[in-house]
């Protein structure tokens, strides 16, 4: 019974910080945080995309006062394009460590779609692995900046008006240790059945079935997606492909993934692997309720497993 009322309190007043009831201090991820955090993100009437600045003024605003409210103080990057002014979320976890791990999601959608598994998955799972971090500070051995991005899908993609490329190229310039690079893109989608494709060659040596999360990253980034899918062997609820391949990888550049790759930053894409996948990725069918949020909640816990390592 009191668990019921937690998540009524969740979904009328949001998450006012880290301990609002017995039952939300859990150091695993809630579906019930994930729900919120749909609801928020996603709007019935208006879509995210670049056309519409109004929304994804009233997202990013949306995000960086739920970041606030887990005690992890936000800025916004500004940016212009073509005489607008766009904007990531940049959070800082600060722990006075010397290195830092930087993890983003991108919260634009392509055309007038809900985007829900592209990409308010990644953002609903980047803002339950803040909240989880920032509940286990004291043992985190790294800071931990969170990017939420703009502008990554058409007609800015593979552009350098990209969000992610404007924040990959801000650390490069600010000469900062980076860790690692995490990003999180479509994370959602999940199917038993053998459903899943993959680019030439690949499916001889991978599963059929869709039920996995795939870490994906390019040959400097091994080290990075061999951690997470041993954080992930560890709870033994979702299976976790490593995929080293710089031909896979680039197939898979619909993600800022390659931005940060290009600045030579040690990076991972976590991923349901999207159109490999998922039928109704960038479509208008692309909403939550196909959505199976109790999987993401395991994706997000061994991602807050892997980043409390050492």
């Amino acid at each position: 019974m009191i668990k019921g009322c937690c998540t009524v309190l969740l979904l009328l007043i949001g998450l006012m910080g880290p301990s609002l009831c017995a039952a939300n201090s859990s150091k695993n991820a809630q579906v019930s945080h994930l729900e919120l955090f749909f609801s928020q993100i996603m709007s019935v009437d208006e879509y995210r995309n670049y056309k519409n600045l109004k929304e994804l003024n009233r997202v990013s605003a949306w995000i960086k006062g739920q970041m606030q409210r887990f005690g992890i103080p936000c800025q916004f990057q500004v940016y212009v394009v073509n005489n607008l002014s766009y904007r990531n979320v940049i959070c800082s976890l600060d722990t006075q460590a010397k290195t830092k791990m930087v993890m983003g999601a991108h919260y634009d959608v392509f055309s007038a779609r809900n985007g829900a598994d592209n990409n308010a998955s990644g953002v609903a799972g980047l803002l339950e692995t803040a909240r989880l971090l920032a509940l286990q500070k004291s043992k985190l051995k790294h800071d931990v900046e969170f990017a939420f991005y703009t502008l990554e899908e058409p007609p800015f993609f593979k552009t350098e008006h990209m969000g992610s490329y404007m924040h990959a190229k801000s650390l490069k310039k600010q000469k900062q240790k980076i860790k690692g690079v995490v990003i999180l893109d479509s994370i959602g989608y999940f199917d038993e059945h053998q459903v899943q494709s993959y680019p030439v060659g690949l499916k001889w040596i991978y599963p059929r079935h869709g039920n996995f999360i795939a870490a994906i990253g390019h040959l400097a980034s091994t080290g990075l997606t061999g951690d997470y899918c041993d954080a992930m062997q560890r709870f033994n609820r979702l299976e976790c492909q490593r995929f080293v391949s710089p031909s896979f990888a680039q197939d898979m550049n619909f993600s800022g993934y390659l931005n940060y790759a290009k600045f030579n930053y040690s990076t991972m894409l976590i991923t349901d692997t999207a159109n490999y996948r998922n039928p109704y990725y960038n479509t208008e069918l692309d909403t939550l309720d196909k959505l199976d949020l109790n999987k993401m909640t395991h994706v997000i816990d061994g991602l807050v497993t892997m980043a409390l390592q050492p």
